[in-house]
């Protein structure tokens, strides 16, 4: 069978395990909990959301629960950076989740209110960086391999871009980066939404309109297989 999946036999001998499929059309929520029940070896919790903002992975959920987040504004349990992680303990959690920002400034949409908070939209992302946001997570992975358990899981949330009228591809700079940092990067799941992103402000399509992101599951051990 697939790396990552235990088999149950029932008995009559027939094969009982739940597959989790490589495409996903459900919330992120639901898809966490399908990554936990899926990928752990270990018990994921207590688990630490590296992005919490306002909570939104965890609506209805009775996860114990960690949250960081650099804005005071939404009153996480930890305030700061988490490139640096500042006073959290090491080898703490069984499961870190990171959802970091997809858009630099020049993508941002005034039209839509919330699009700053929700994409991030505000974060540096210049010449300097190749009109990139992958210089966010070397810091961030070197942080998120400490305070994991062995065997912990890191889950990111990556979207690619389009930046500078060049493709960008965020999803592949983070799984060499976590490999490099010394992560098992173990599977990749995309996760579609309803309909593309548009704005009122663009005239002509010059790239398809994602809308899909990817989930990156990634095992702070050497394997892959439960």
């Amino acid at each position: 069978m697939g790396s990552a999946v235990t088999q149950a036999i029932s008995s009559n001998g027939t094969s009982t395990y739940e597959p989790l499929s490589s495409v996903w059309e459900g919330s992120d929520g639901e898809l966490l909990e399908e990554m936990f029940r899926f990928y752990a070896t270990i018990k994921p919790e207590p688990i630490l959301d590296a992005t919490y903002n306002a909570g939104r992975f965890w609506k209805g959920s009775r996860r114990r629960i960690t949250s960081m987040d650099i804005d005071p504004q939404y009153k996480p349990m930890i305030v700061g950076d988490n490139r640096k992680m500042t006073g959290v303990p090491s080898a703490r959690y069984g499961a870190v989740v990171y959802d970091p920002p997809h858009v630099g400034p020049q993508g941002r949409d005034k039209s839509k209110k919330r699009f700053d908070v929700d994409f991030g939209a505000t974060v540096e992302c210049g010449k300097a960086h190749d009109w990139n946001l992958s210089y966010l997570y070397p810091p961030f992975l070197k942080q998120a391999k400490r305070v994991l358990k062995p065997e912990g899981l890191l889950l990111a949330k990556i979207t690619d871009m389009v930046n500078n009228h060049r493709s960008k591809w965020p999803h592949c700079d983070f799984m060499r980066m976590a490999e490099e940092a010394g992560f098992t990067v173990c599977d990749l799941i995309i996760k579609v939404r309803t309909g593309p992103m548009v704005s009122n402000k663009w005239e002509t399509a010059h790239h398809a309109r994602k809308r899909h992101c990817f989930w990156i599951v990634c095992r702070n051990g050497e394997d892959c297989e439960r």
